[in-house]
């Protein structure tokens, strides 16, 4: 047997027998080769598990590498890159954790402190420029929670100062006549100097006995709005038990009388009696000629007063500083609004009516009010609203009087709810007993005397105090008023069951701007297929 031996192992063996046997040497020359063959085998099948697993881990240790590098380039927490990688590598869970802490303290920072470092000025306004600028410059966490909270802050400026221009100009839209009422006025100023028709008698002839007839139920309204009075009619006739025992008193100036006759003497109501009236009409004594005179003229002063007074802050319509706006609106100075405390004059052989505002829809029969029993007060009104006892958001008396001053402090509680004006029932002999329209007086020329400070411009806040002691509270399912505000707080079931709907606010129901689900119920008496309605484009 003869072995030849290199560096690199055992490269030939050569075995000789010369017993013979030829088989025995073969066999063991075979055993030899196949171990050599085994051990080759067994080193390929090792490597290639090995190449795989590496070709799998070596590229996301490459990518984790890659970004502890970008997060230590970035970082005040490490003197180099290479500090961060030495104790970042294996733990990346304990980063995130770090990283939250360490991003944590510094909006906590921010929070404790005053302000963000140099105003918001100079804050980015958007998400990429912030990540621009925190890319490029490489800075800290520190520095990349001031910039966000800059940014932050003011957006929420724009934002804000966005809501406040568009509540204004929410407003400020409430306050104009829309073209189309203007155009049906005058359409209807035409009709009445060319159309013989539109010109005839009101009520019919044979109509006229029950103007004074105090069996019948008489409604007055006080109005310069031909729109508004069509539907608060409709509505009154379409919902009565018996629309033949109504008669309806329209009060106007002398400007809109015209285009209000012409639309009822064409546009006649079926059964009821209907009565338009201009203020020029009227033949009044001299004494109160000088009593109307004097009332608007110290409402224009109170109005006056109270806008000269107004700071900069209070031309927002918004929270507290709604009310202020609210009452610079021009029916603060309307003479068709302020004329109600006249109403035993304008009516001196009508012993009981029912009044109604010009922006109301009549919903269900009101003919009970005339027999309701007053127990002697002079008007009906709702007190409470339809939300419980005591529960009048937005109109108290403190809400429309000054009880800073010791003469409205002493004699009033300024958390007492106000009776709701708009719609009520007034006992005219009962108020010719009293002295409620001198009282009235007397509250103005106190007003004047006292800077006229003692309340906001308005129509109600001087009734308030000439029938303190003179109301007679009332179902408040009779009157549910708020409906002209951006967000109604009556829904649903209230709605329906409230006999007379009010859009006090700003939205009135024939401006575009109000809530459709509440215009809606306005829309409905309006007599869209009528000509001038078409020719003036009224859209509901």
């Amino acid at each position: 047997m003869k072995f030849y031996i290199s560096t690199t192992g055992i490269k030939r063996v050569t075995i000789s027998n010369s017993t013979g046997g030829g088989g025995g040497g073969k066999g063991a020359t075979v055993a030899l080769t196949g171990a050599a063959a085994a051990r080759g085998r067994l080193s390929s099948r090792t490597v290639l598990p090995v190449v795989l697993v590496l070709g799998i881990v070596l590229p996301f240790l490459f990518v984790r590498i890659a970004f502890l590098v970008l997060e230590s380039a970035s970082s005040s927490s490490c003197s180099s890159p290479i500090d961060c990688i030495g104790w970042r590598l294996f733990s990346g869970g304990d980063t995130s954790q770090k990283l939250r802490e360490e991003l944590t303290r510094a909006l906590m920072e921010l929070k404790d402190g005053n302000g963000v470092e140099g105003g918001i000025e100079g804050s980015l306004d958007s998400f990429d420029q912030l990540v621009e600028e925190m890319t490029s410059k490489q800075q800290d966490i520190k520095a990349f929670a001031f910039k966000t909270k800059a940014m932050l802050l003011g957006m929420e400026q724009k934002v804000q100062s966005a809501k406040k221009r568009e509540l204004m100009y929410w407003y400020l839209a409430s306050r104009g006549v829309p073209k189309s009422l203007h155009c049906l006025c005058l359409k209807l100023a035409e009709e009445y100097a060319v159309n013989a028709i539109a010109r005839s008698r009101l009520p019919s002839p044979e109509h006229v006995s029950r103007l004074a007839d105090t069996s019948f139920y008489h409604v007055v309204l006080l109005t310069d709005n031909v729109l508004a009075a069509s539907v608060v009619i409709s509505s009154t006739v379409e919902n009565a038990a018996n629309p033949e025992k109504l008669v309806f008193h329209i009060v106007t100036d002398k400007k809109t009388y015209t285009p209000m006759h012409a639309w009822f003497a064409i546009n006649s109501v079926e059964s009821a009696a209907v009565e338009v009236k201009g203020l020029h009409q009227y033949d009044w004594s001299q004494e109160v000629n000088v009593g109307v005179k004097q009332m608007l003229e110290i409402h224009r002063l109170i109005w006056s007063h109270y806008y000269n007074n107004l700071e900069e802050e209070d031309f927002e319509y918004e929270g507290e500083h709604k009310s202020c706006l609210e009452a610079l609106s021009p029916s603060c100075l309307s003479l068709m609004n302020h004329l109600r405390i006249y109403i035993p004059e304008l009516f001196p052989d009508l012993n009981k009516i029912v009044f109604l505002d010009d922006d109301v829809v009549v919903q269900h029969d009101i003919s009970s009010l005339w027999t309701l029993d007053l127990s002697g007060k002079v008007v009906g009104a709702v007190v409470d609203s339809w939300c419980g006892d005591n529960c009048c958001p937005g109109r108290k008396y403190k809400d429309y009087l000054n009880f800073s001053q010791p003469i409205i402090s002493s004699n009033l509680d300024q958390d007492r709810c106000a009776w709701l004006s708009g719609m009520n029932i007034f006992d005219l002999e009962a108020w010719r007993r009293t002295n409620i329209t001198t009282s009235y007086h007397k509250w103005l020329k106190l007003s004047l005397n006292s800077g006229l400070t003692l309340w906001q411009p308005g129509v109600l806040p001087p009734a308030l105090l000439a029938f303190e002691g003179h109301v007679h509270p009332i179902d408040p399912l009779w009157h549910v008023a708020g409906l002209g505000y951006r967000s109604p707080s009556a829904h649903g079931e209230i709605l329906e069951a409230a006999a007379v709907l009010h859009f006090t606010g700003p939205a009135k129901p024939w401006l575009e701007i109000g809530s459709p689900e509440v215009r809606s119920l306005w829309n409905r008496h309006v007599n869209f297929s009528n000509s001038f309605i078409r020719k003036c484009r009224i859209l509901g």
